[in-house]
């Protein structure tokens, strides 16, 4: 997998940053208000039991800094991509949980080590082998996805302003150290995917919750397919928040540690100072980049991917991608074709149900469901076979060989997820760091606005095309991207009222 590298720099931006004024901002819901359930963190000793080191854990996998009022974490490996271990979750957990509890530690940034990456994913190979040792080892890798989420529970329900730069290869285990935060900065060289279903996996750490409330089918596409999304991609589909370069994201490091919120700021009001920092970086977006996810292609991938039943999916691909289709997409639906050919039919029947699910699952519920079903791929067939063929050969012996082979081989009417769903009488059900829950992120207007958005919007008030737009501009004090992303989801959603200007939602 190959990043391409900064090309750019820009001389005098962080003393041009430093000295503008940030504002926060009044407006923003009560988190209590969102918040399901009291904190009830794990103590520090209990912590220290749980998150102890073992033989063979790396020293220095793991680099943490203080700065004024910012501490940092940075993955350090970079020789494998900054790939998660169960070393590095001993290390981060404990100390997240450190800085949660301490007045000092005012805002956490998390960033990879090198060029390439910010986390790849996690050490599946490593699992892989593990789980070739016989019982022993599978509960040893169930062990590890117990610490992983609980992990990324705690990032997800974290009390302090959490930054992430995802700057480089951003996959699997990365998504999960990032995707739950309040602030996810993608950079030119940002490759993001969920590529568990090419494993015999399923898409994990929080994907279940985050995934399904996507607009549209975005989520079920992204889940299945593995789809790259790269750069200013990755800002528009709404997996970042904000867009950077990368050579600025040192001197917003450095322009977030002296930022000094006041004792009675709320996190809202903390929130909104950082959001105003990290705006004060962006110098705009790709000109000549259209949103990939968007016009034809993603009214097709609404289209295909709304279905509950994986051979569904396959037909209305089928007659996408049949010649004189209306939809102008033959070429997008063959290749998609081709993918989900490649993926484990298993995968992608437990990943379709996953998706389905997981719009009602909170986000605690999510980790504990999701700990049930890796312990289930940790002794399927699909998932070593998997990681042997792709990431442990390398593709030297052939592709995987799934079990059953391919989707044709699954009789019609077969449900052959349902026992993921079925807890593991031998697994105990995951006890996570806190009880907290929601059943939506609770800072959510940092990002780009989508369809969700606009269609409020025009629900509320009469608005014409461009009125609109302005407005979104606007409320969003100059976002870039804003009038891109809203004027693709005018052009697929919206329609004139008759004998008005006005725009209004087309009709489901």
């Amino acid at each position: 997998m190959l990043v391409s590298k900064s090309i750019a720099s820009r001389a005098g931006l962080a003393s041009a940053v430093a000295s503008r004024s940030c504002r926060p901002s009044f407006t923003a819901m009560p988190l209590r208000a969102k918040v399901l359930g009291q904190q009830a963190p794990i103590s520090t000793q209990a912590a220290a039991e749980l998150f102890k080191p073992v033989e063979g854990d790396e020293p220095e996998d793991v680099l943490f800094n203080s700065l004024y009022n910012l501490r940092s974490v940075e993955l350090n490996r970079p020789a494998k991509y900054n790939a998660l271990n169960g070393s590095m979750i001993r290390k981060i957990a404990p100390r997240l949980l450190e800085w949660e509890r301490s007045d000092m530690a005012n805002v956490i940034v998390i960033k990879g080590s090198g060029e390439k990456a910010f986390c790849a994913g996690g050490d599946v190979a490593a699992l892989a082998k593990q789980n070739a040792e016989g019982p022993e080892g599978v509960k040893k890798s169930v062990d590890y996805f117990g610490l992983e989420y609980k992990l990324n529970h705690l990032i997800s329900t974290y009390t302090r302003p959490y930054v992430a730069f995802l700057d480089g290869i951003t996959m699997g285990g990365g998504v999960g150290l990032s995707i739950h935060a309040p602030f996810r900065i993608a950079t030119e060289r940002t490759v993001f995917a969920m590529p568990e279903t090419k494993i015999g996996f399923f898409p994990d750490v929080g994907a279940s919750f985050f995934l399904p409330r996507m607009p549209g089918q975005v989520g079920p596409y992204l889940g299945l397919t593995s789809a790259l999304l790269k750069g200013v991609q990755v800002y528009y589909a709404g997996i970042a928040t904000h867009y950077l370069h990368s050579s600025s994201l040192p001197a917003l490091e450095s322009r977030l540690a002296e930022l000094t919120p006041r004792d009675y700021w709320t996190i809202e009001q903390r929130l909104s100072v950082i959001n105003d920092t990290i705006e004060e970086f962006s110098t705009g977006v790709p000109y000549d980049e259209n949103i990939e996810i968007g016009g034809k292609i993603r009214l097709a991938i609404d289209r295909c991917f709304k279905y509950d039943k994986i051979d569904e999916i396959i037909a209305a691909l089928k007659e996408e991608a049949a010649e004189g289709a209306k939809g102008g997409v033959q070429s997008w639906a063959k290749n998609t074709l081709e993918e989900l050919t490649q993926r484990s039919p298993t995968s992608l029947h437990v990943t379709l149900r996953q998706m389905r699910l997981g719009k009602s699952w909170g986000i605690a519920h999510t980790f504990k469901r999701e700990h049930q079903m890796a312990a289930k791929f940790m002794k399927s067939h699909d998932f070593n076979e998997g990681v042997t063929a792709l990431l442990i050969d390398k593709g030297a012996n052939g592709p995987a060989k799934w079990k059953p082979a391919s989707l044709d081989e699954i009789p019609p009417g077969a449900n052959i997820s349902e026992d993921y769903f079925r807890n593991d009488p031998e697994v105990p059900v995951l006890e996570l760091l806190n009880d907290r829950s929601y059943m939506q992120y609770p800072y959510n207007k940092f990002g780009l606005p989508n369809d969700y958005d606009v269609k409020e919007a025009i629900e509320k008030g009469n608005f014409t095309r461009e009125k609109l737009i302005d407005h979104f501009v606007e409320t969003r004090r100059g976002k870039q991207g804003v009038r891109e992303a809203v004027s693709d989801v005018l052009d697929r959603m919206a329609v004139r009222s008759k004998g008005t200007e006005h725009v209004q939602w087309k009709k489901e």
